[in-house]
């Protein structure tokens, strides 16, 4: 067990790290976009480079148009924020003291909520606005793959939280 929780507080950290990152990203985008801060046009306004803050070095190249930049770029940034730190929460869960608890069973319910309902329908929405590569359907497919993985997770800790209460366990 002691294995398990190094990993999962490694996993947690980097999932919290990569979480702030989409996170702070997204907010600075929305924020460049919105107020024209360190945007510069590229290939006569094909493009656009969102510029690292105060300096002229490009941080980011997306296409100017908006159904690209709401659907293709915005959108992927704050869903994968989001999926990193609900990821985050399912590590937590393998390192705290008492596993099977009513706290660790929510964690491990928002992120199968999560993947198994949200991917889907934000890729077919999207697909009405901009072309959706083959490979993004293979994505979709892997997060509900990980939602259904840890929907049985979250049963057997239900299970497990049903025991330990049944027979006041400490597991």
């Amino acid at each position: 067990m002691n294995q398990t929780r190094i990993i999962s507080k490694i996993l947690f950290y980097i999932c919290c790290i990569l979480s702030a990152g989409y996170l702070i990203t997204f907010v600075y985008s929305i924020l460049c976009l919105a107020t024209d801060f360190s945007v510069v046009p590229y290939k006569d306004g094909q493009y656009l480079h969102i510029n690292y803050p105060f300096t002229e070095s490009p941080f980011l190249n997306i296409e100017n148009n908006h159904p690209y930049i709401m659907f293709s770029f915005l959108l992927v940034l704050i869903s994968y924020g989001i999926f990193f730190w609900l990821s985050a929460g399912v590590f937590r869960v393998f390192f705290r003291d008492k596993l099977f608890t009513k706290k660790n069973i929510g964690q491990l319910k928002r992120f199968y909520l999560y993947n198994i309902f949200i991917p889907l329908p934000l890729v077919i929405i999207a697909s009405f606005f901009v072309e959706v590569e083959s490979i993004i359907w293979g994505l979709v497919f892997i997060h509900f793959m990980l939602g259904i993985f840890c929907l049985f997770l979250a049963n057997i800790f239900k299970q497990g939280l049903h025991l330990q209460n049944e027979q006041d366990l400490f597991i």
